[in-house]
């Protein structure tokens, strides 16, 4: 009887441990939840792997344009974001390789001028601004236009883009405008934090030749 009871016994502790699992059967901690993977972030696609939206007509790019947004992580332009200056790009062909840049803003109260060169390469719509070394070079895609009043445009250097969005006149920006710039920024990672918006008055148009210089943009 004693050997039946012990073997009784075992049996009902065995039942028990399995019942309580054996952290509750020891009396131990209990075992803490495995932790959730965190959400992958969504697949970036660089720019200069990114075809245009539309067969772009370079020809109709030239002439001038106004920057209105700007959305990226360069660390400068952070800094900057609440003392942007009001920028004018003027685009002219110099040849069938190539556009000449005029960029013209404040700096210092002082109207300054930036001359660089755009190189056309084998995919319309897709320029390049060389730097010092291929590693250097700016890629530039222009994704989305309509000639006449918008065109955003994407700038990759490094690996680091930045979405601008331009337009022919400073004070005609749709809505419709501006929110297709800020869906084409957010597929690049830029959300809205990353949006800076330029002032849309006084801008430069005559610059002492003394404040013209040739530049390669640091991001």
């Amino acid at each position: 009887m004693t050997g039946a009871s012990r073997c009784m016994l075992t049996v009902v502790v065995l039942v028990c441990v399995c019942l309580l699992g054996p952290a509750d059967a020891l009396g131990g901690a209990k075992s803490r939840p495995r932790p959730q993977r965190r959400p992958k972030k969504p697949k970036v696609e660089p720019v200069d792997k990114t075809p245009p939206a539309q067969d772009i007509d370079i020809g109709q790019m030239t002439g001038k344009w106004y920057l209105i947004n700007t959305a990226s992580k360069c660390p400068l332009m952070i800094k900057r974001a609440t003392n942007m200056e009001p920028t004018v790009l003027t685009l002219t062909s110099l040849s069938d390789q190539a556009l000449s840049v005029s960029t013209k803003t404040r700096h210092n109260h002082q109207c300054w001028e930036i001359l660089q060169v755009y190189h056309l390469t084998s995919t319309k719509g897709r320029l390049t601004l060389k730097g010092a070394n291929p590693e250097l070079d700016t890629a530039i895609v222009i994704g989305e236009t309509d000639y006449t009043s918008y065109a955003v445009m994407f700038y990759q250097k490094r690996g680091k883009v930045t979405v601008k969005l331009y337009t022919r006149s400073p004070d005609n920006l749709s809505e419709p405008t501006l929110t297709k710039f800020e869906e084409l920024a957010e597929k690049h990672g830029l959300g809205l934090a990353y949006v800076f918006g330029l002032p849309t008055y006084s801008h430069c148009e005559d610059v002492d030749q003394d404040h013209v210089i040739n530049c390669v943009p640091s991001c």
